[in-house]
């Protein structure tokens, strides 16, 4: 069916920069907004970055002016560039496809799908 699969996490020092990517793969005719969520032990999953196909972003209130989301659209892969990394940004950070339409035994479908996460930690 449809995958995706993050890289680019890792363990950084606070006020250093990393870059995560996700690519979405199968029988992907098209794919509506992409976005990044993280999860910290004992948290809920909050919002951090998404963007639409036509480039429209929406940032969570703890990151903006700080991580950027881009998405290239003709290759179904969206990144998070972060800059200025706080020890509160550790977490698990995952990435959505919303309305993923794909071809499968010769039907179409559409569904939403979440990557297996990419662990960032960021030391103080």
């Amino acid at each position: 069916q449809v995958q995706l699969v993050e890289s680019g996490g890792g363990l950084v020092q606070s006020g250093g920069s990393l870059r995560l990517s996700c690519k979405a793969s199968g029988f992907i005719t098209s794919i509506g907004a992409m976005g990044w969520f993280r999860q910290a032990p004992g948290k809920q999953r909050e919002l951090v970055a998404t963007i639409t196909t036509r480039g429209v972003t929406n940032y969570g209130p703890s990151v903006k002016d700080r991580f950027t989301v881009s998405r290239v659209v003709a290759n179904n892969t969206v990144y998070l560039q972060m800059n200025a990394l706080k020890p509160d940004d550790t977490a698990v950070y995952y990435c959505k496809a919303d309305n993923v339409r794909f071809i499968i035994d010769g039907n179409f479908r559409t569904n939403n799908y979440w990557g297996r996460g990419s662990q960032v930690t960021v030391s103080s």
